[in-house]
């Protein structure tokens, strides 16, 4: 994020969404929006918005396998027989 570019009022969006939707599809980054000089909003366009969230699907996916993983090799959790036998039987 370019702080100088990046960073724009509310009626700024207002008064030019046209342009400020380009540069948003331009540059791929968010804009922060203020309203009396304050961070109030924050607009991206939708692919970008859709890679963010690809990318943090992908970092608590990751997190979640090393978690199991260091449960796994300190003995943590369940036998899977032990735990499938326990499904069909809470099944019943």
């Amino acid at each position: 994020m370019d702080i100088t570019k990046d960073i724009r009022p509310l009626t700024e969006f207002k008064r030019d969404t046209g342009s400020f939707m380009s540069h948003l599809k331009e540059t791929g980054r968010p804009s922060i929006l203020t309203v009396n000089g304050k961070p109030s909003l924050v607009v991206m366009d939708a692919g970008a918005w859709q890679n963010i969230q690809d990318q943090l699907d992908y970092a608590n996916t990751v997190t979640a396998i090393r978690k199991g993983l260091t449960q796994a090799r300190d003995g943590q959790g369940t036998d899977a027989a032990d735990f499938f036998n326990q499904l069909d039987a809470d099944k019943v």
